[in-house]
């Protein structure tokens, strides 16, 4: 069910998380490790979303092909370079639509987030929730999914002016209580801090060389990767991590 990751440190380019790492996303899409829950492979799309420096919002490139079909990513993830960015590719729930407006990541402002899981009994155990947001949200969702749900309760509460640690935190017990065994990994970035949740499915970080990586499964085999336990949310910048 996805897979994603995020990055925040040195400016580095795209290319070995994407593709050259031992366990790039490219190589996860098609041989995952741990897609606990269900699916195979993750074939219904990706994206990327970075963060040029002193740009006011991040750029983003999304494909509902699978990573390893899109012919123009090696020469665009070798040539560019980001101290911040985060990317997924998507393994669709059946009924949920294989376009590119479906692939992570969802954007607002400075904002990335994606989500790795699935909404139980969607989209009726959501309907409560979503009938707090504003109608024109609703209209304006960018796809019929799960996925981009998530990101419009998440996306309100920021726009409220919550702490983007207590918006996804809530967010994740709301959906929970609403739609019991949810699998709500949920990894959100403005460029300077991460935040991500492990809720039904695996997540690892790493932290090493002033810089801070977490990410659905290790991309290669060093031992400064470490598993983060269910149930648990993750707080990072560059050079720290907090899991509570």
């Amino acid at each position: 069910m996805c897979r994603h990751l995020g990055y925040l440190g040195p400016p580095v380019p795209l290319k070995g998380f994407l593709l050259d790492l031992p366990h790039a996303l490219a190589t996860q899409a098609w041989a995952p490790r741990d897609m606990r829950g269900g699916g195979t492979i993750n074939a219904d799309g990706f994206g990327a979303g970075w963060y040029p420096p002193g740009a006011a919002a991040p750029v983003r490139y999304r494909s509902a092909m699978p990573i390893w079909t899109d012919s123009a990513l090696p020469a665009i993830a070798a040539t560019t370079t980001s101290g911040a960015f985060l990317a997924a590719v998507r393994s669709a729930t059946i009924g949920m639509p294989v376009t590119e407006s479906a692939a992570a990541p969802f954007t607002d402002g400075r904002w990335l987030f994606s989500h790795n899981g699935v909404v139980r009994g969607w989209p009726a155990t959501l309907a409560d929730l979503a009938g707090d947001l504003p109608t024109q949200d609703l209209l304006t969702l960018d796809a019929p999914t799960d996925s981009a749900a998530l990101w419009l309760l998440v996306r309100a509460k920021l726009r409220a002016g919550e702490p983007p640690v207590k918006a996804v935190a809530s967010v994740v017990a709301d959906v929970l209580a609403a739609a019991p065994g949810s699998r709500l990994n949920l990894l959100l970035t403005d460029g300077t801090q991460m935040i991500a949740t492990t809720a039904g499915h695996a997540l690892s970080a790493r932290v090493a060389d002033g810089s801070v990586v977490i990410a659905s499964e290790p991309l290669d085999a060093s031992p400064a990767w470490q598993p983060i336990p269910d149930g648990r949310l993750v707080v990072a910048t560059a050079s720290t991590l907090e899991i509570s």
